[in-house]
């Protein structure tokens, strides 16, 4: 017989393992949908900046036209950025 057979007693080692990878199998699951359902938001939202007259594509357009001076800008905010930190 084991310990499980006898009314009260506490689950054995095995059961409280199984137990505890049944809800982390259940918990990972539910964060994989919420992930999920984050990119596809987040696709939905870069989607739509990119249509022609959106930020996204005005600044496709600036980058392809100027490169140099468009990197030059990057390093700049960059630089900004870091120094206030």
């Amino acid at each position: 017989m084991t310990d499980n057979n006898f009314m009260g007693a506490e689950p054995g080692f095995t059961e409280r393992v199984r137990t505890t990878a049944r809800e982390a199998a259940k918990t990972g699951g539910e964060i994989g949908e919420i992930f999920s359902d984050v990119v596809d938001r987040l696709s939905d939202v870069v989607d739509n900046a990119r249509r022609p007259g959106k930020p996204l594509d005005t600044l496709s357009k600036v980058v392809r036209e100027a490169p140099l001076a468009s990197l030059f800008v990057a390093f700049v905010v960059g630089v900004a950025f870091a120094r206030r930190r």
